[in-house]
């Protein structure tokens, strides 16, 4: 079982990313999840003046939005729940998260920790799929870090991300998938960006 979180900033290649999942799952059978980010329906929501607990429940759906997105002319399965079958789903987390609201109301939480809580709960290897190649720490592409080493720094995770990482004794693996091949080799166990270990 692999989470695969889907970036936002992906968007130009999203669809692409979507049906090279499906390839490799018809080829090496399995599930997959994927996990949409927010993309531009997210950014909306930050621009408008709602209370964080609204703004929260807003980005959420926007993640279901990117989802809808994704998900066209694709063979992808849209689910809303964690029971799903072989083959790819594209996860649908509203309903999901209003039905076991575990994480913070804060933008510290984005969809990379909502996608991290996905894993943990499908027991799941946890790949995010971004636009950039990884972790770079003091201008260095780091190949492999503790989650601790992150906590408090600006990156492309989200803040709240290492220690959900660190709590739950779990990995992220980064890729870059604007790179062609790289999300397919993660897959494989071939990761070319970051892994941090929690």
């Amino acid at each position: 079982m692999i989470v695969v979180k889907l970036g936002g900033s992906l968007i130009r290649r999203a669809r692409e990313l979507v049906n090279e999942i499906i390839g490799y799952s018809k080829a090496n059978g399995g599930k997959i999840m994927i996990v949409p980010g927010g993309s531009v329906f997210a950014d909306t929501v930050r621009k408008v003046n709602a209370s964080q607990e609204t703004a929260h429940w807003m980005a959420i759906l926007a993640m279901e939005q990117y989802g809808y997105y994704i998900a066209g002319g694709t063979e992808a399965k849209l689910v809303d729940s964690l029971d799903i079958g072989e083959g790819v789903s594209i996860l649908l987390p509203y309903a999901l998260l209003k039905g076991n609201d575990e994480l913070p109301h804060t933008w510290d939480v984005s969809s990379d920790t909502i996608a991290a809580w996905v894993a943990s709960k499908l027991g799941a290897r946890f790949i995010k799929a971004t636009d950039v190649d990884g972790i770079y720490l003091n201008g260095v592409l780091e190949k492999e870090l503790k989650a601790s080493e992150l906590a408090g720094k600006e990156t492309c995770a989200d803040a709240q991300l290492p220690y959900f990482l660190m709590e739950n004794k779990m990995n992220c693996e980064i890729v870059n998938g604007m790179c062609p091949g790289r999300l397919i080799n993660a897959l494989h166990g071939n990761v070319t960006g970051t892994i941090i270990k929690g």
